[in-house]
């Protein structure tokens, strides 16, 4: 089913921030849009954020006028829902209520023409869920933007149970006209984004609640080997803990449990402590007057001695005291370095023999590179690698399971959250069997069903 046409009349239902920047979005592409809001005046001070965006983009010369005004001429304020009757899509961005979603597109379905697209911008409740309260649930579908929206270029295309494949294929190519990059998936918790995610976060609070390091050298780890744009915990404070850990718990939940998923208690204190991060002016980092961001750990300039027979290698996710045993002589880990990324740091573990002349050598070769180095406690997969290797091993489950392609997965991930590179590609760039053995040395070390690795991965590695 081709998109919608330039013409058809596009509403959108809620005019928050996320409802106005979608009502940017769809008249940006030419349509004619009707904005609504139940709440008094919502709508128009919508309309205006979305003016004054505007305005600021032409301030900088990334506009010209006639384009901003004809975005915000394009965008009508409605005074009723049925205001919407003419619409060809419409899209509600409003509370995460299963019981109002239900009944604001049972009032849609009402008054909409037959053929009308009903799409739903939630990122946590089910869609078969909201359309269990539909005449005609073949025409819901999710169409989750992620915010802001007329910057982030994920859109996540959601298929309830009942959603016609037309319906959703409408959606699919709707969005890419809108210069989106969509990616299609069952309705399942989280869908892809806030589910293979949240290894990205769970690690890095495991690492920090086991003393491998702080919380701003796990940060510069990830940003400065791993490619990221931002470290886990300057990200949990951006989004806010309190926001985080709830999705965190949903997901849990929906998933009855599953280890895989469980929110973390340390993150669970900052909440009921009200640290929830910048917009609290506290979180894993203090945002108040006069504070200072805390340094990585990073180790003095070094000079180069004799290495001896110490074996220098990439974690393969067992300890250096467990490759040293195993390799019987003295070995040091370093942990994943993004090749493509700043290769500003990296970070390694010794095994207790090491010699002092060993760790220096390996340290001044870094820096000579032009790196900063992090000595690590001697952990399981160490950081970067340790947690790419969860990610991937969601990332497969997911496609293993059939709620997303892999080309959804890898796009969705590098679009919705700013990846550096997709966690199945990255899989496959490190190896695989690599991947899979960082995997199962966690799993035995730990015994712990979190650290069990997909059958996806498995058959990918081969070993299945």
């Amino acid at each position: 089913m081709p998109a919608l046409y330039k013409n058809a009349a596009v509403g959108v239902i809620g005019a928050g921030t996320m409802g106005a920047g979608i009502a940017q979005v769809a008249s940006a592409a030419g349509h004619p849009v009707v904005l609504f809001d139940a709440v008094d005046g919502a709508a128009r001070h919508g309309l205006d954020s979305v003016a004054s965006g505007l305005n600021k983009l032409t301030e900088r010369g990334k506009m010209n006028r006639a384009e901003a005004d004809g975005i915000v001429d394009r965008i009508t304020i409605a005074g009723a829902i049925g205001d919407m009757r003419d619409c060809a899509l419409v899209v509600e961005a409003i509370v995460e209520d299963l019981g109002v979603k239900q009944q604001v597109f049972s009032e849609l379905e009402a008054i909409t023409a037959p053929d009308a697209i009903l799409a739903t911008n939630t990122s946590s409740i089910s869609v078969t869920a909201i359309g269990a309260a539909l005449e005609r649930p073949e025409r819901l579908v999710g169409m989750h933007f992620f915010n802001p929206a007329p910057i982030m270029k994920l859109v996540e295309v959601i298929s309830g149970l009942a959603t016609d494949d037309d319906v959703a294929d409408a959606v699919f190519e709707t969005a890419k006209e809108w210069g989106k990059v969509p990616a299609r998936a069952k309705s399942t918790p989280g869908f892809i984004v806030n589910r293979v995610a949240r290894p990205y976060y769970g690690e890095a609070l495991r690492l920090l609640e086991e003393g491998v390091a702080d919380a701003a050298t796990i940060d510069a780890l990830f940003t400065g080997a791993g490619g990221f744009r931002m470290g886990p915990f300057e990200l949990m404070d951006l989004i806010g803990n309190d926001v985080n850990y709830a999705v965190t718990e949903s997901v849990f939940a929906a998933f009855h449990q599953d280890p895989r998923y469980r929110p973390s208690q340390t993150q669970a204190e900052l909440v009921a402590a009200g640290r929830l991060g910048r917009k609290s002016g506290r979180g894993f980092y203090d945002y108040q007057d006069g504070a200072e961001k805390p340094e990585p750990s990073s180790l003095p300039a070094a000079e180069a001695g004799a290495s001896n027979d110490t074996l220098i290698a990439l974690t393969d996710g067992r300890t250096a005291n467990q490759r040293a045993m195993a390799e019987e002589r003295p070995v040091i880990v370093y942990d994943l370095v993004y090749e493509d990324g700043p290769r500003k740091r990296i970070g390694f573990a010794a095994s207790s023999d090491v010699s002092h002349d060993a760790i220096n050598s390996f340290v001044a070769a870094a820096q000579s590179d032009g790196m900063n180095v992090t000595a690590l406690d001697d952990t399981p997969g160490l950081v970067v690698m340790r947690t790419v290797a969860m990610l991937a091993n969601e990332a497969f489950e997911v496609v293993h399971q059939g709620v997303a392609d892999a080309e959804s997965v890898d796009a969705a991930m590098q679009f919705g959250v700013n990846y550096p590179l997709g966690p199945l590609a990255w899989a496959e760039r490190i190896g695989v069997r690599h991947v899979l053995g960082v995997i199962d040395a966690l799993f035995d070390l730990y015994r712990d069903q979190r650290y069990r690795a997909s059958l996806g991965m498995r058959r990918a590695a081969g070993v299945a």
